[in-house]
């Protein structure tokens, strides 16, 4: 019999709690919640769970701090739950770690297809089915899909499944542009909005964790108003040269 996929909420909204285990249910999860955030952050650390459900506003620890101290001891997948219009909440949660947001109010029926957007990436290496991986290596960085772990320099780089599953694509298409469109639909599974700025955010945090490339220039360039580009040694070099950085 195939295990039962858990999920915890953690939320102090009992109706929005109920509501939630009402629709996950029927899609074959079963839901735990927790009402406040020092009891779901214990819950999260020491219960079997394949994805969190975090509210940003918990009475106790708010979720900002939920998800640090989270993200210090675990990879699990979160899906932060912000207040309509709070940009900066979205920002928040995606810098410290988030996989996705979703405002509140919202429909039930997309919580359950972001929490399935999720899970499908994050089951990346469970999906090859055992095949061999090719690991890719552009200049200093190299990246073990198999394994899914990043080196720089041979030292590692602690990134979300999300951040992983981005840097594996901008990768695999080294010296080429990836649309941004292109990118939501492969790593974040899901449509592509010109206003949404979450692949963005995931971009800006891969740069952040690699720093400069031995040139002195991103690993990243964006190119306005089409995508990001993942620069090979040389190309970085010619930039160098380009910007006439000594």
């Amino acid at each position: 019999m195939k295990p039962v996929d858990r999920i915890l909420v953690i939320d102090d909204d009992v109706e929005l709690c109920s509501l939630v285990s009402e629709y996950l249910a029927p899609e074959g999860f079963q839901v735990e919640s927790a009402a406040d955030g020092n009891r779901g952050l214990e819950q999260a650390l020491h219960g079997e769970f394949v994805l969190v459900v975090l509210d940003v506003m918990l009475p106790g620890l708010n979720g900002f701090e939920v998800l640090r101290r989270l993200r210090d001891k675990s990879k699990i997948p979160v899906l932060l739950l912000t207040a309509r219009g709070e940009d900066v909440d979205r920002i928040v949660g995606l810098e410290i770690g988030a996989d996705d947001y979703l405002p509140k109010p919202f429909n039930p029926r997309e919580l359950v297809a972001r929490i399935r957007a999720i899970l499908r990436r994050t089951r990346t290496s469970e999906r090859s089915g055992g095949q061999p991986t090719e690991i890719l290596r552009v200049g200093e960085v190299e990246l073990d899909p198999a394994t899914r772990t990043v080196l720089q320099k041979g030292k590692p780089v602690e990134l979300t499944s999300v951040e992983f599953n981005l840097l594996h694509v901008l990768l695999r298409e080294a010296g080429r542009v990836v649309p941004r469109e292109r990118l939501v639909d492969i790593v974040l599974s899901r449509k592509f909005s010109p206003f949404d700025r979450s692949i963005d955010m995931h971009v800006s945090k891969i740069r952040k964790k690699l720093g400069e490339s031995d040139s002195g220039v991103d690993h990243i360039k964006t190119v306005r108003g089409v995508g990001y580009i993942f620069t090979r040694p040389q190309e970085a070099a010619a930039d160098k040269v380009r910007s006439g950085t000594p």
